[in-house]
């Protein structure tokens, strides 16, 4: 592997580890409380105030860009913490409703813009290969700030507060990984230990710095989108993880997390 390989493949791999400082436990919290669609929801929220800065001819101005996002994405979390106190009966619909209205939205934002497909090409899949040392700054101080309320007050956080510190996580990572490699680095994690009951978070790194790693590595082999090759890769070390997982765990350790 040449020199340019590495130097586009290190922060890309660096990107990925900062995604999963906070989703790896944000993660397990959303699979506990039954809100699977509540990351591709705030995701695709925060990608339409992303979309919205683009139509205002604010790209050039990405601190500007990010503070839309991540108002963008409260909103949602606002609205998904009114969700599950309201209506607890039927919040998964309501959730992936939201994702859906969000999603469609983005799609009629851009539908006057001769580049839409591959905008929605880049926030969908993302860019993981090209992302820049300001980003990689900036997301790794906000996860610096988000793990510290997280370990110091995510008992008193009650709904609105996980769902607001959740928006601003996903708001960093969607500009980073895409909404697609979102989902997968929360979730998958999470679902392929969910029946391990010590070590969990140590099993769910492993997982998720292999799939990086080795899907980081398939795509510059094999010149594929990273984010598309992460998730896969990702999905099948998950899937070798649960096979595997006796061996490592013992029978008498595995059990449903409450």
């Amino acid at each position: 592997m040449n020199t340019i390989e590495l130097d586009i493949l290190l922060p890309a791999f660096i990107a990925g580890l900062l995604v999963l400082i906070t989703h790896i436990p944000l993660g397990i919290k959303v699979l506990e409380r039954g809100v699977i669609f509540a990351d591709l929801a705030v995701a695709q929220i925060a990608g339409l105030g992303i979309i919205l800065a683009g139509l205002l001819n604010l790209t050039d101005k990405p601190l500007l860009v990010q503070i839309i996002a991540a108002v963008s994405a409260l909103c949602g979390a606002a609205l998904l913490s009114w969700i599950e106190n309201n209506l607890p009966d039927v919040k998964e619909a309501c959730i992936g409703l939201t994702f859906v209205l969000a999603a469609s939205g983005g799609i009629l934002l851009m539908s006057r813009d001769v580049h839409a497909g591959e905008h929605l090409k880049d926030l969908l899949a993302g860019q993981i290969l090209w992302v820049s040392s300001d980003q990689l700054i900036t997301t790794a101080l906000l996860s610096a700030l988000l793990l510290s309320v997280w370990r110091w007050q995510k008992e008193k956080l009650g709904h609105l507060g996980f769902y607001a510190l959740f928006a601003l996580a996903v708001t960093a990572s969607v500009q980073l990984v895409g909404v697609y490699l979102v989902f997968a680095s929360l979730i998958i994690p999470a679902l392929a230990t969910y029946r391990i009951k010590k070590w969990r978070r140590v099993y769910a790194f492993a997982i998720s710095i292999t799939g990086y790693a080795i899907g980081l590595l398939l795509s510059a082999i094999f010149d594929l989108p990273g984010g598309a090759a992460i998730v896969w890769t990702m999905a099948l070390v998950a899937v070798m993880g649960s096979i595997l997982k006796p061996f490592m765990t013992g029978r008498d350790q595995d059990r449903p997390l409450s």
